[in-house]
């Protein structure tokens, strides 16, 4: 009862006491929280883990996965022409100056653009001599149609990746419609290519004289010892001279890595841009065979043409209009049929140029 009465005689303090001790201990559970939720060091918390690659060197992000931006194009034409030589043969470069090239207007011949043409001799420097490396400077300061290829030997063992570099470097510089690749032994009508191309589309277009039934070399220089694909090589235009649109050489430049390489560099480039759809031209015009089928005045390029060849056909258009002294014909053509298996596309014929 003493309790009791003590308790009511003093409940007002006792009700601001317990009010404070409560005040008290929502301040201290405030603190406590508010400890918790502060950041710790970095250094203590279990849960972030160090990173594995330096901090100097992210992952890369899907901007930076792109490939760099081209550099950009030094010269602009509508038709490329890239001649494969080789450094020794100086004057078979001479007298394709002197002929079939000297009517070109070869627009940025010393690196600008605008022209018609655009025409380049192509050759690999890696491993020259000295004498050999210096003909090649005082040719290139003479005439400025050089392009060098410096990490590249020359050799017929490379030929194929000769091949995808030039047109590497081709898609990289030069911006153009149509290119013609053609050989230090092929004379070409630059006047007909050009007139027939402007009407021509210039996108998926291959452009030559195909084969379809060649079977795979088994020995001497165009020994294939990697070729798996079929007992015949997959069609392709012969390499003496031919021509591709532009999105060709854009896509072997954007799928080198991946290519693989063979002996022959025109077989290799038909069994790149076999799973394509392409616009694949056979012509008998163009006579670019391993050895050539004569002398028509229809022909557009001719391989195979030795230093006097080449004089005959330019001096003969000069005088007469017309590419050949007398017509000779010194095997019979065909045109390709591609309704048929390709072992079956190739029959030759009389009356085809």
């Amino acid at each position: 009862m003493n309790v009791v009465r003590l308790v009511c005689r003093h409940k007002t303090a006792l009700g601001l006491a317990a009010l404070s001790l409560f005040a008290v201990v929502l301040l201290y559970l405030a603190k406590c929280t508010s400890e918790s939720l502060r950041p710790a060091d970095p250094r203590g918390f279990p849960q972030q883990q160090p990173p594995r690659y330096p901090q100097r060197h992210p992952l890369p992000g899907p901007a930076e996965l792109q490939p760099p931006p081209p550099p950009e194009k030094t010269a602009s034409a509508f038709l490329a022409v890239l001649i494969v030589s080789g450094p020794k043969y100086t004057e078979r470069r001479s007298i394709i100056r002197s002929t079939w090239l000297s009517a070109a207007s070869r627009g940025g011949e010393h690196g600008g653009g605008g022209g018609q043409l655009w025409c380049r001799f192509v050759l690999g420097t890696a491993g020259l001599g000295e004498d050999e490396a210096a003909s090649l400077d005082m040719e290139q300061r003479r005439h400025g149609d050089l392009l060098l290829l410096p990490e590249l030997r020359d050799s017929y063992d490379n030929l194929t990746a000769k091949l995808l570099h030039m047109y590497v470097w081709l898609d990289r510089h030069v911006d153009y419609k149509f290119v013609l690749k053609a050989d230090d032994d092929t004379f070409a009508r630059l006047d007909v290519l050009l007139e027939e191309l402007k009407a021509k589309d210039p996108r998926r277009l291959y452009w030559g004289f195909f084969s379809g039934r060649g079977r795979v070399k088994s020995a001497g220089k165009w020994k294939e010892s990697t070729w798996l694909l079929c007992d015949y090589y997959l069609p392709y235009a012969l390499g003496g001279g031919y021509v591709l649109s532009w999105d060709l050489v854009r896509y072997l430049s954007l799928t080198k890595d991946f290519l693989a390489h063979w002996q022959s560099e025109d077989v290799s480039l038909g069994a790149w841009l076999a799973p394509l759809d392409v616009n694949r031209v056979h012509d008998p015009r163009f006579d670019t065979e391993y050895k050539s089928r004569g002398c028509n005045n229809k022909y557009i390029v001719t391989h195979k043409q030795s230093i006097e060849d080449m004089l005959e056909k330019h001096q003969t258009l000069a005088k007469e209009d017309k590419l050949c002294k007398e017509e000779v014909k010194l095997r019979l053509s065909y045109i390709y049929d591609w309704g048929v298996p390709p072992s079956q596309c190739c029959q030759r014929k009389d009356g085809i140029p």
